[in-house]
């Protein structure tokens, strides 16, 4: 009779054990950065600012339809980084994390071609971790610094490029 039991404990524990294991797998953490691009050029560079509180949005489309099926939003941290739960597989759908606000009224023009970052949020595509970091995303600034003339040399480009 113990041996029953001991067995059908084991079996409980067994079986909880892989239904916790499923439930992870389609738990995903979107991580990321959002910047004030404050010489206007379209990248991250060394003059670059993060910014804190600023708000992103994670936003999955059916693929067939491009129908809006989930959304969530974050703030970034102090260090201007986000990191957002997703609580579900998101299979075939496209997902994209979104710029929705700057914390920098200075620096609240969404660039265009870094507003968003594609993000894959399904554990069927071979990916080991649960984690997944997107491209960082900026804003850029109303006035480029005026140090950004000697940051853009460093880069090979100049002023009537941007």
């Amino acid at each position: 009779m113990a041996k029953m039991i001991t067995s059908f404990v084991v079996c409980l524990v067994l079986f909880a054990s892989i239904n916790v294991s499923a439930n992870f797998m389609d738990t995903f953490l979107v991580v990321g950065k959002v910047y004030c691009d404050t010489c206007r050029c379209g990248f991250e560079t060394s003059a670059s600012m993060y910014l804190p509180g600023s708000r992103v949005r994670i936003e999955c489309k059916n693929r067939d339809t491009n129908d809006l099926a989930y959304t969530v939003e974050g703030f970034t941290n102090s260090k201007g980084e986000y990191k957002i739960l997703v609580n579900s597989d998101r299979r075939d759908e496209f997902c994209d994390v979104v710029l929705i606000r700057s914390s920098d009224p200075m620096c609240a023009e969404p660039n265009t071609g870094r507003d968003r970052a594609r993000v894959v949020l399904t554990s069927n595509n071979g990916m080991v971790s649960n984690t997944r970091f997107a491209n960082s995303m900026g804003f850029l600034s109303n006035e480029p610094l005026a140090s950004c003339t000697k940051i853009l040399q460093q880069y090979e480009f100049s002023e009537d490029q941007f």
